[in-house]
């Protein structure tokens, strides 16, 4: 903990109000707040957000200390202190740096184009018996998660494992000014993040800048041989460790042997050789483990009881997977670690997922960590109860000791002494509406556990990655003015991809509205704790108790709905209830008429029962750049009517028409909110080549049998698919009951199995289809299968159905798995 005064030293800041506080946080997300008392939290501003609008809602919450780079007069924040500086990312980085600046301990540097955190979980695997390590949570690797991670570093760690990554030129500087490494680890150099820079070579001199002043280096040959001359500017003392086939290398290569399912790795180091086996065999596997034996023979571990550890090391799962549980309850798998810092991040997911107040955390015993069980476990607690979790159930002899005799107080705690305890007494009746957080080291076995809470399923599954949802609201807001509003619409079920899960994540990252289409969709988003307004686009008499129970805003889009919702208000004595006016300008589907504006003007001024919150209208072709003008024209319509409406009624309200394409095609049209829709799926509908989409759902099944056919023989029904020579035919767990459209049968849908693309043959069936996997090597049944995700996109689906993404993606059957995961 540092005092707040010394904290100011550290950034030169200037210190408004009283500095008699220590710090042991810091805080840059004002949604993760866990100990008020203790948090620094730092005011940082983007193009979209203004941290120092946050606040005032963490000073009602009790944070007393706050870097800023506005004026705040203390006088009116009484017991706060304000660290004043130019720049408050920067003061961040140069608090980090001086507290790194602290510690001479070994500092390993990690970056590449991939694989930075499976190397460093790797490391970590291997190198835990031997070190007290601090390590970067996750991916926590940015100008923002790199600070975060050195914060992390304190006297009771003898070694640091470090992530670095950038994505553009100047940002690594920065980096290794915090850093500081020792020892540098450049896994490789491939395209990966390759769009802010000029070329390969251009990306390789930006990322070795991380190795400026270290020591040593371990690196590819193959990412260090074409790029000597970058090399020329580096520390003529920096000695370069390299591995590869050739005999200059450091480590020399001598033999890589793969088998079934593992590999045998040979490296000669200092006229020694050393053999080892690793459980997988492909090739971003290999180079990976290759990476981690270099780092052990450099630190002086090239024992034969550290290499037997290769043979042991775990997949590194970065991903937090939600599901849907048993007696509605939400399931949160991360059974694939068990520290401190990953389960801070787990319970902020937690947090972000709740669909209900009640929630459980399953813990196994904290195998890995340096601290004394006793304050482990009380930390440990201190957490939990931060998050508001109020069932505790710890797994394992650790954990067992630990709290039968101190049980925490508020939260109710049961003990096992195995997983395998747990289960035999485990009584579904017990688990009901509820979040339930699962996380647990591997060699508990917690995905048994997990499996005790889910739903039953076929092994037909969505998979929705809730980052990429993140990130394509990151994409459009890059070419939104800062004071442009974000409308995210989540009708039809967030467009197959589950509502309440998707609108938690947008809530998370703080759009301004969200959209659904019918009433009991809001309502069900609001049971699921969304506190956002939401805008019903098509209410009907029959919903207003829910629209007001529940605090919808409806769409009034003709004078028979405005004067039901008016008598209906009128009856509760509602007054100035939030309510959408759509105007029609030629998509001639919902909406007031141009002629019919001045009419409901004078009707809302002569009511109280009305606040407009925004009057909008859909525009038809907004992705076709043969119909800008009529875009253009409806854009003029628009403005005119609204122009009227707020002359005539005095009210102030926002303005929208711009959906997804409009906001790349026709930016004048963004106005005060623009309404993003299929765009936040991954789904680029006006073809602007300007957006780096990520396809949030990817549609999976398995081979349920694969049956030999012989020539003459036929396939599904009709008969229509006849083989001329042998087939290997694979029946899949998919039909056009589970949406799958009958349209691509007979060879026009494709599918990916094992990543060879396969025709789809014969008719489609209700509950499954057919492949041909005659040309797929090594086919099982049990295989997965990709349906449409990153390839083949569900664009391509659509376009061979002949139909749009919006169809394809809405069209999934509610019985087929939603499985949410986030890295």
């Amino acid at each position: 903990m540092y005092p707040i005064a010394h904290i100011a030293g550290m950034m030169d800041a200037v210190v408004h109000g009283s500095g008699e506080r220590t710090v042991s946080i810091l805080l840059t997300d004002s949604r993760k707040l866990s100990d008020p008392d203790v948090t620094l939290f730092f005011a940082l501003q983007t193009t979209r957000r203004d941290g120092h609008q946050f606040i005032p809602e963490l000073y009602e919450k009790g944070v007393r200390a706050f870097v800023v780079s506005e004026e705040f007069p203390a006088s009116a924040w009484p017991g706060a202190v304000f660290l004043q500086v130019d720049d408050t990312l920067v003061a961040l980085q140069q608090l980090a740096a001086a507290h790194r600046s602290s510690f001479d301990y070994p500092v390993i540097g990690i970056t590449g184009s991939n694989g930075k955190t499976i190397v460093k979980e790797w490391l970590y695997q291997l190198l835990h018996t031997d070190y007290s390590i601090v390590r970067s949570p996750r991916s926590y690797n940015s100008q923002t998660g790199v600070p975060l991670s050195i914060w992390q570093m304190d006297a009771t760690h003898n070694l640091a494992l470090i992530e670095a990554g950038i994505s553009e030129q100047g940002e690594m500087i920065k980096l290794e000014r915090m850093i500081r490494p020792t020892i540098g680890i450049l896994t490789n150099i491939g395209e990966a993040h390759s769009g802010g820079f000029n070329d390969q070579g251009h990306k390789f001199r930006e990322k070795i800048t991380l190795f400026r002043n270290a020591r040593q280096l371990i690196a590819r040959e193959t990412d260090m041989v074409p790029n000597q001359e970058s090399l020329e500017w580096m520390d003529e003392n920096l000695e370069y460790l390299t591995w590869g086939y050739a005999d200059n290398n450091t480590f020399v290569l001598t033999e890589l042997r793969k088998e079934p399912a593992q590999s045998v790795i040979s490296l000669r180091y200092r006229d020694h050789l050393y053999s080892f086996t690793i459980p997988f065999t492909d090739d971003a596997s290999v180079e990976n483990a290759i990476t981690c034996a270099a780092v052990m023979l450099v630190l002086g571990k090239g024992d034969d009881l550290h290499f037997e550890k290769m043979r042991h090391l775990q997949p590194v799962n970065m991903r937090l997977e939600l599901k849907k549980g048993i007696n509605q309850c939400v399931v949160i798998n991360d059974s694939y670690s068990a520290d401190l810092s990953s389960l801070e991040i787990a319970l902020n997911f937690l947090q972000q997922q709740a669909t209900t107040e009640a929630r459980t955390v399953i813990l196994s015993d904290f195998l890995q960590s340096s601290l004394p069980d006793e304050e482990l476990y009380q930390l440990i607690t201190e957490l939990l109860l931060q998050h508001k979790v109020g069932r505790l159930i710890g797994i394992g002899e650790r954990i067992s000791a630990a709290l039968a005799h101190d049980m925490p107080q508020g939260i109710q705690t049961s003990l096992y002494p195995s997983a395998k305890d747990f289960t035999r007494q485990f009584r579904a009746s017990q688990f009901r509406d509820e979040t339930i957080l699962v996380k647990g080291a591997r060699v508990f076995a917690f995905e048994n556990i997990v499996q005790l809470f889910e739903q039953k399923a076929h092994q037909t599954r969505l998979e929705i990655n809730l980052n990429n949802i993140a990130h394509n609201l990151k994409e459009y807001q890059k070419f939104l003015k800062p004071s442009t509003k974000v409308m995210a619409m989540v009708k039809a079920f967030a467009y197959g991809s589950g509502g309440a899960e998707i609108a938690g994540v947008l809530q998370y990252h703080q759009v301004d509205y969200l959209g659904v289409a019918y009433a009991d969709e809001g309502v069900e988003l609001r049971k699921a704790g969304i506190r956002l307004p939401i805008m019903v686009m098509n209410p009907d008499e029959a919903a207003f108790d829910q629209i007001l129970e529940y605090r919808l805003e409806p769409e009034l889009y003709s004078f028979e709905i405005l004067e039901a919702f008016e008598k209906y208000l009128l009856q509760e004595g509602q007054e100035h209830f939030p309510v959408h006016i759509e105007i029609e300008t030629g998509m001639n589907r919902l909406g007031f008429a141009i002629s019919e504006i001045q009419m409901l003007a004078e009707k809302i001024k002569s009511s109280s029962c009305f606040k407009l919150q925004s009057a909008f209208t859909h525009l038809a072709a907004s992705e076709e750049a043969v119909q800008d003008g009529f875009t253009l024209e409806q854009s003029d319509k628009f403005n005119r009517a609204a122009e009227i409406l707020h002359r005539v009624t005095g009210q102030s309200f926002l303005k929208h028409i711009a959906n997804s394409a409009a906001v790349i095609r026709h930016p004048a049209l963004q106005l005060d909110m623009v309404r993003l829709g299929i765009g936040l799926y991954g789904v680029d509908s006006g073809h602007s080549g300007k957006l780096d989409l990520r396809p949030v759902a990817t549609l999976k099944s398995t081979i349920a049998q694969l049956k030999k056919i012989l020539p003459g023989e036929t396939v599904s029904y009709n008969r229509k698919a006849r083989f001329e020579k042998d087939a290997l035919i694979a029946t899949i767990r998919l039909g056009y009951a589970d949406g799958y459209p009958r349209r691509l049968g007979h060879g026009v849908g494709a599918i990916l199995v094992n990543g060879h693309r396969v025709p789809v043959v014969g008719t489609v069936c209700m509950d499954m289809f057919m492949a041909d996997v005659t040309a797929v090597p090594g086919v099982r049944e049990g295989d997965e299968v990709i349906i449409f995700g990153e390839d083949p996109g569900v664009e391509e689906l659509a376009d061979r159905a002949g139909t749009i993404p919006y169809e394809i993606m809405t069209g999934i059957s509610q019985r087929v798995k939603r499985v949410y995961f986030q890295e």
